[in-house]
């Protein structure tokens, strides 16, 4: 009786309240922002792009085929450049031309047998793989050394084409099998017709008009030589055949590649070999004649044979680039296509030019065919004509036929060439309407690993994989992929909470769940720790006013009306919401108390790997299985969804774009290896600090964790922004180990400082590859105060070292599982591994350098002055607070910035004075900025950190030697040091001023604040559950007073959480329901085997404490010691004396000796050129992944479609199925608005008095 009188007050004094507000019509609401780059200067950068490439492609082909070209020409006995006798020199640049691809695939291979796992190929693989590979280099060898140096340029051009006769054939049995439409079988008939056609005309224009016998053999051999070499892409058609011994073999080949190609590049080698080494003297001359060839001659062939080597690999490598971008068609295809038309223009253009002067002199009268005769019988030719001449001439003679008036014989020429032409045009059409992923792999693209260098632009297009057309237009499409977000929320406050809730609005907007477009889906996961308080008078805990944010973070960024599918649920770890955004897509809030569950950060990441990974996905499983279906079949499907299953790991801070989780996705889709992938972290906050922290996190994304990534694996991927794999989280000791409560002193070090890190150690250790996106961005808070900075790295230092150390410790076990982990790379982790450990010593040196300079005293006694400091602060450090460490701290980073800006004064000064910039520390310096401003360069959203660069320059000492001591001494604290605050104060006026600076507007509906009666300043009122006594407003009546009253203080006694949030969103209501029987068990034995909460257990306690005091004196002394005898050994140095030094000439900047010697102490030169070094391989490594940055990047601007990149604001409506169920949900009648006065009106009939 009393609920029931309750209710019918609270909603009359809702119908009161709804009447007295409605003259409110305004509305504060955030602005969901889209990206942010301007949609034109992408589409320049995306056009620009292709144009390079596609010109690219093109000059590269041009080069590569135009060099070979000139090879064989030289080897030709009617050309003059190489003298008759020495034409072995020509025919052995051919060769070398030829294998050069098969030398680097070897390079390859080996390198990946030695450093990565390979399986061994079958006996039966071996042997097919020797029989083709031999016939293959057999066929290209006699082509291209034996018969073709007899043929003229536009023969050769030409007749290369034809290769692709057995392509042709292999398509047209292919489409016969597959039973398609005439029409796709048309294109490879014609093409065979084509080819013998071509065949057939070549024949006739050398042997039935000319009557020239001798061409017979030559002929003969051209023609089998090719239809060898057309063997070389039969894998492209194995798998089309119902041949289980062709399909084994396949799938053998593909399982042992590194192997095979080993193999097949070894017969390359040994067969080219054999064939020039015999086909020398069987010609009538002799090897000697190699080593007689005159300088000019050889100097001509030399970089013939580089140009064509080097532009084939690049012309390769840019063709896989047009493939990733998917730009096939116009940076790819027809490049090639016209690439043989170019050759043909780069020949005739010099040819034409030197006959126009040569016809100057002789008068109108003279012909092209006279010009064509005398360059035949080789009229005109001297010994002192420069090389470029004799190559034309040569070229001349070659396109040139003897008699120029046989139009006969030109015709069947060019007829022949046109048809090869049209062959393998046709043959390859296929590639014109091949379906392409972004960023496909190399290995889905191409049959074969390597181009081969005689036909480059023949080959490529071959080996390109190789599908069968469909009646009906088919897309290749992969696996659908869901997506979970699972961001971790403790201590932020409204503004942070409102940019984590924006993001996954934008999300919900960019990938609507009820979109016919489902290559992913999305659902959103918050995990909100310690998120209950102890109330008095109230019978069960409330939320704190952190939960009470949220929740208003959410109801305030809602911009379609509420569906009435929001729910309130009692959970066994707190509580939980769930909201249906407007897109279709669900949000859920998980709401811990840490009464009930373990709470921290790993333990709520815990919570939903196990709920996600565990009750969601493999237990539906499970019930099939016992509902009796096929436990393979059961299996496959469960392995699949387990790795289209991701979950995006995220801070209650991080502000990211749809585009950056996407970006991430494609690693993950394409590369079934990668267990995690992470973006390009931005901190953001104002003043020194953050500004510090700017430049700080350019430089270890743009050159360390590129390095990583490219040599070998990311070792961190950060827990607020990374996408993991669901199936390499469920591997054999991952998860599981994740859940390893600490019981050590190093394991609270190692698991609970760095959570992400360890993570990610697991994976890797585990096989798998973890990588780095640089065009995936995300923003997040960093410490804006020196104290939280200082604290939050006192728990990265440590957590980095204990897991660096455990990785490389187990270096040979994790390189033979991981494939992406090579011996190479662990030793550069040891050299990067040293660097840090002697940093402080190395910032003590550069400080004794500049004091000896400054102050004109010996550099022990420098030395010793540089060293005094932080040795009294590491004293220091082991007594004092850690409040008092950090102030101390302060003071001293000001101090030594100005000693760094007398550093690099000093450094300068130095140069000034020496009269040069070849020192040690004036290269080193000078390098050091020309790097970081190069490497700013390559990254132009991001230039303007460099300004940001001389903070991080005079801050050097406070983050490298005061910080290290700090984090070494301080091992001991294993609290989180950022975040920990208290109650949460009253919020200041400036919390509403950003509201209403994020807010714009954003609702279709006029809704009341009606939960926040009493200010406009964006303040709750905390008197429902913290007043003692109700307060009387004077502007209302007795009797509105009096039911105020009589409600506030039912709500003191009676409110528990649910109604708290409820009555917090008054305007969005949230359904109370019960959980589900099977899940609320699912929670109790989770609990129950890994998240029960920690009882206190003081002796344990204790023992921990002095566990960690004990690993932190240890770690101490070993970091310490090393820096002090790296120290001493300075010192000895520099006591000894120039006896020990190394004595290097000192220059002036025009690079003349002086007379004068810099002395340098070997261990410095030593530890100089290693720190250079390791520079140098992270500047490479920084470049090379820049440019798959753009190629991925552009990739995905060309294929995402547009509707899903950018949508309009007032396009965000309700799912049509959800529309429907909230016209007749009973909560409808609660979405009243000033806009709609029939429904007032119609509640206030409706609404019992």
């Amino acid at each position: 009786m009393h609920t029931n009188s309750t209710n019918t007050d609270r909603m009359n004094m809702d119908k009161e309240h709804v009447i007295r507000r409605s003259w409110d019509v305004g509305k504060d609401v955030p602005v969901i922002q889209n990206e942010q780059t301007s949609q034109k200067l992408v589409k320049l950068l995306q056009w620009l792009s292709f144009f390079i490439v596609a010109l690219l492609v093109f000059a590269l082909a041009i080069f590569s085929k135009g060099s070979f070209l000139l090879l064989i020409t030289l080897s030709s006995n009617a050309t003059y450049t190489v003298p008759a006798d020495q034409k072995p020199c020509a025919l052995l640049s051919v060769s070398c031309a030829v294998i050069a691809p098969s030398v680097l695939l070897l390079i390859k291979s080996l390198w990946k047998l030695f450093f990565k796992d390979s399986k061994k190929p079958s006996k039966e693989t071996v042997l097919w793989v020797l029989c083709v590979e031999f016939l293959v280099s057999l066929g290209t060898a006699v082509l291209t050394i034996v018969a073709m140096p007899f043929f003229g340029i536009v023969t050769n051009v030409m007749m290369l084409n034809s290769i692709s006769i057995l392509s042709s054939i292999f398509q047209v049995a292919a489409q016969c099998i597959a039973r398609e439409t005439k029409q796709f079988i048309v294109p490879p008939i014609i093409s065979l017709v084509l080819i013998v056609s071509g065949y057939v005309l070549f024949i006739l224009s050398y042997l039935l008009l000319k009557e020239d016998r001798g061409m017979n053999i030559w002929i003969g051999l051209a023609i089998v030589g090719t239809i060898f070499v057309s063997l070389n892409w039969w894998e492209n058609y194995s798998t089309l055949f119902k041949s289980s011994f062709l399909n084994s073999i396949s799938e053998d080949i593909t399982k042992s590649r590194n192997v095979v190609s080993i193999l097949s590049s070894l017969v390359r080698i040994l067969v080219t070999a054999a064939v020039v080494g015999a086909y020398v003297p069987l010609s009538g001359r002799v090897w000697s004649s190699v080593t007689s060839v005159p300088g000019n001659v050889g100097l001509v062939i030399l970089i013939l044979v580089a140009i064509q080597i080097v532009s084939s690999a690049l012309c390769h490598w840019f063709v896989v680039v047009a493939c990733k971008m998917h730009v096939m068609r116009r940076s790819f295809l027809l490049p090639m296509y016209l690439a043989s038309l170019g050759v043909l223009a780069a020949f005739v253009a010099p040819v034409i030019i030197f006959f126009q002067n040569s016809s100057d002199p002789r008068g109108a009268n003279y012909t092209i065919t006279e010009y064509c005769h005398d360059i035949t019988y080789g009229r005109g030719l001297s010994s002192d004509t420069v090389w470029f001449e004799r190559l034309v001439r040569d070229i001349t003679h070659t396109l040139c036929p003897q008699d120029m008036t046989n139009l006969t014989e030109m015709g069947l020429l060019g007829g022949s060439a046109l048809c090869w032409w049209l062959g393998w045009i046709l043959c390859t059409m296929y590639i014109w309407f091949l379906q392409l992923q972004r960023i496909e792999r190399t290995q889905n693209l191409f049959v074969r690993r390597m181009y081969e260098g005689a036909f480059l632009e023949q080959s490529i297009l071959l080996n390109t994989r190789f599908e069968i057309q469909r009646k009906k237009e088919f897309h290749r499409q992969t696996d659908p992929v869901t997506v979970y977000l699972c961001a971790t929320m403790w201590h932020e406050n409204y503004d942070e909470m409102m940019k984590m809730i924006i993001s996954m609005f934008r999300l919900d907007k960019y990938r609507p769940r009820n979109e016919s477009n489902d290559d992913v889906s999305f659902e959103s996961h918050i995990y909100f720790d310690d998120a209950f308080k102890d109330v008095n008078g109230s019978k069960e805990r409330h939320v704190n006013e952190y939960a009470e944010d949220l929740v208003d973070v959410i109801r305030v960024v809602y911009k379609s009306p509420p569906l009435p599918c929001q729910r309130i649920l009692h959970t066994p770890y707190g509580g939980r919401l769930e909201y249906t955004l407007p897109n279709g897509n669900l949000l859920m809030v998980h709401f811990k108390d840490k009464l009930l569950i373990r709470h921290k950060k790993r333990w709520s990441q815990i919570m939903y790997l196990y709920y996600i990974l565990g009750w969601r996905l493999t237990r539906k499983y499970f019930k099939t299985f016992d509902q009796g279906e096929d436990e393979n079949e059961l299996k496959k499907k469960m392995t699949k969804e387990k790795d289209n299953t991701y979950l995006l790991a995220l801070d209650g801070d991080t502000d990211f774009q749809p585009s950056a989780v996407m970006l991430l996705i494609d690693r993950l889709k394409r590369y079934p290896r990668v267990g995690a992938a992470c973006g390009r972290i931005h901190p953001t906050g104002t003043g020194p600090m953050v500004w510090y922290q700017k430049f700080e996190y350019a430089v270890g994304h743009w050159l360390q964790k590129t390095a990583e990534h490219v040599f070998g694996s990311v070792l961190c991927s950060p827990g607020c922004f990374s996408l993991f794999r669901g199936a390499a989280l469920m591997d054999d000791n991952v998860m599981k180990r994740y859940t390893t409560k600490s019981t050590e002193a190093s394991h609270y070090v190692q698991y609970d400082q760095g959570e992400d890190r360890w993570l990610c150690t697991l994976l890797l250790q585990q096989g798998w590859r973890v990588e780095y996106n640089a065009a995936s961005d995300a923003y997040t808070n960093a410490p804006q105060d020196f104290k939280e900075f200082y604290n939050q790295r006192r728990r990265w230092g440590p957590s980095t070292m204990a897991n660096t150390i455990d990785l490389l410790g187990s270096g040979s076990l994790t390189s033979q599982r991981n494939s992406s982990i090579s011996k190479p790379f662990i030793l550069y982790q040891i050299l990067s591994m040293a660097a840090s450990i002697l940093g402080p010593a190395t910032i003590c040196l550069m400080i004794s350098g500049s004091l000896s300079f400054i102050l004109d005293i010996n550099p022990n006694i420098a030395l010793v002055l540089a060293t005094v400091p932080p040795v009294v602060y590491l004293l220091v450090c082991f007594k004092l607070k850690s409040e008092t460490q950090i102030a101390i701290a302060a003071v001293m980073s000001v101090l030594y910035a100005f000693l760094m800006i007398g550093t690099a004064l000093s450094i300068i000064g130095a140069m000034v004075e020496q009269q040069t910039i070849w020192t040690p520390s004036g290269l080193f310096l000078i390098s050091l900025v020309l790097l970081n401003i190069i490497t700013a360069a390559f990254h132009p959203k991001e230039f303007h950190l460099v300004v940001y660069g001389l903070l991080y320059f005079i801050s050097i000492p406070s983050g490298y030697l005061l910080l290290t001591i700090y984090s070494m001494v301080n091992m001991n604290n294993v609290s989180w040091g950022t975040r920990e605050t208290g109650v949460q104060v009253a919020a200041p006026p400036t919390k509403a001023i950003t509201q209403r600076i994020l807010q714009a507007k954003c609702c279709k509906f006029l809704c009341w604040d009606s939960g926040k009666v009493a200010d406009q300043n964006g303040q709750v009122p905390e008197t429902v559950v913290l007043a003692n006594e109700p307060k009387v407003n004077p502007n209302l009546t007795s009797e509105d007073n009096n039911r105020n009253v009589e409600f506030r203080s039912h709500q003191s006694t009676e409110q528990n959480w649910v109604t708290q949030l409820q009555n917090k969103s008054y305007d969005f209501p949230l359904n109370e329901d019960i959980l589900g029987k099977g899940e609320e068990d699912f929670w109790r034995e989770l609990q129950k085997l890994y998240l029960e909460p920690l009882a206190e257990d003081k002796e344990k306690q204790k023992k921990i404490t002095n566990d960690l005091k004990e690993l932190r004196n240890k770690a101490t002394f070993i970091f310490f010691i090393c820096n002090a005898m790296w120290l001493v050994a300075t010192f000895t140095l520099q006591a000894i004396g120039s006896s020990v030094t190394i004595r290097i000439p000192k220059s002036n900047l025009n690079l003349t000796q002086t007379r004068e010697y810099l002395f340098i102490d070997p261990i410095g030169l030593m530890f100089l050129l290693g720190f250079a070094s390791l520079l140098l391989i992270q500047f490479f490594a920084m470049f090379y992944h820049r440019i798959y940055t753009l190629i991925h990047f552009v990739a995905f601007v060309n294929t995402e479609s547009k509707s899903a990149r950018r949508q309009p604001d007032d396009d965000m409506q309700i799912p049509d199925m959800l529309e429907k169920e909230l016209k007749y949900d009973k909560y409808f009648d609660t979405f009243l608005s000033i806009e709609n006065p029939a429904a007032i009106q119609q509640h206030n009939q409706e609404t019992p008095v």
